[in-house]
């Protein structure tokens, strides 16, 4: 294997892949039922099912019983919830695809400047006021951002018709300090309400969840992940390295653009809609592969469960460890996401001698 890419001295046997993948699922939808249920009115988990599936046309289980909970459930816990685990399987899926294209668990999905674009094309259109898309605006300002960003680190890394590792994360680092120079003139230029709407967007939040905007989530999302797992095993063989992937029919630079303009496509998509939410798409994959390996036919479907899963409870802890505020997700997930990566880092340079 290549100097840099992810390694583990753990590895699941086959055996236990199905049954990874169950588990995770299974928690995925026992904490959407806990978290759905939690809030300032609160309805039990057995009445979040019933109303699920009463909504199905299955008269089972029973109705929420709280004043409005049924009101609360479809018009504000599950629209929430909902984009909640379609952000984490994106970003979860994002880091896993970036860590096997880069061969380094460091790399992560920012590294292609999505996430700061989108932050640059969300403030440009608070500042201005644009309302062409009316409450879409900021939305679609984000999302294009990411997108135009993720263009220009290419376009600009791009040499001879190739495009190296090295001189596309060097890009990406300069198109990051661009843009974090742009967000600043950006929040100088602007009024106080601008200002607090900038920073609000850039700490990360879901509280302006609807059906609409998981609506437009969702299709990023799933061609994203069918696109990833029928990556699965290309990204293994490049995992071998530049060169043997070649050899054994892998088109190495049409392959790694690809993947990376699904990165973007799944970033913009979950970032547009709720700010930049720091860590997952970094953590997520690199505690699936110490459990499950390097193998990308578990680590995608494994880190996209597992990025649901860190969202979904980021944002319940967010809502509810202090009454009657919410704390900003992109925090919350920062403060945990950062020790974590910092023990898994002396775990790998430990364990593994690092990485190169």
């Amino acid at each position: 294997m290549r100097v840099g890419a992810p390694t583990t001295d753990v590895r699941i046997r086959p055996q236990w892949t199905a049954s990874l993948l169950g588990v995770l699922a299974v928690g995925l939808a026992l904490l959407c039922l806990v978290a759905a249920g939690t809030g300032q009115v609160k309805v039990p988990p057995a009445e979040v099912l019933g109303s699920l599936l009463h909504r199905m046309g299955l008269d089972l289980g029973p109705m929420p019983r709280a004043p409005q909970g049924e009101n609360a459930l479809w018009y504000v816990r599950f629209p929430r919830v909902s984009l909640a685990v379609l952000v984490g399987m994106a970003l979860g899926c994002a880091g896993a695809l970036m860590q096997g294209v880069f061969g380094n668990p460091l790399a992560e999905p920012g590294i292609v400047g999505v996430s700061s674009g989108a932050a640059v094309g969300a403030a440009t259109a608070i500042v201005t006021g644009a309302s062409a898309l009316g409450p879409w605006s900021v939305a679609a300002a984000a999302f294009a951002g990411g997108v135009l960003t993720t263009l220009l680190v290419y376009a600009l890394s791009r040499s001879d018709g190739r495009t190296e590792v090295v001189t596309l994360v060097l890009t990406g680092i300069a198109v990051n300090a661009a843009a974090g120079a742009l967000l600043g003139l950006l929040m100088f230029l602007t009024d106080d309400d601008g200002v607090r709407a900038i920073a609000f967007w850039n700490l990360g939040s879901l509280a302006q969840a609807t059906w609409a905007a998981a609506g437009v989530v969702a299709p990023c999302v799933l061609c994203g992940l069918a696109v990833a797992m029928s990556a699965a095993r290309k990204l293994d063989l490049l995992a071998l390295g530049e060169r043997p992937a070649r050899h054994l029919g892998v088109d190495v630079e049409r392959f790694r653009m690809t993947l990376i303009a699904v990165t973007a496509l799944l970033t913009a998509g979950a970032v547009a809609f709720c700010g930049i939410i720091a860590f997952v798409g970094l953590v997520v994959p690199h505690l699936v592969r110490i459990v499950a390996g390097p193998g990308h036919r578990i680590v995608i479907p494994a880190s996209a469960l597992g990025g649901a899963i860190v969202l979904v409870g980021g944002d319940l802890a967010a809502r509810t460890i202090i009454d009657y505020q919410e704390l900003p997700l992109g925090v919350l997930t920062a403060l945990v996401g950062g020790p974590c990566f910092f023990w898994l880092l002396r775990r790998t340079r430990a364990k593994a001698g690092g990485w190169g």
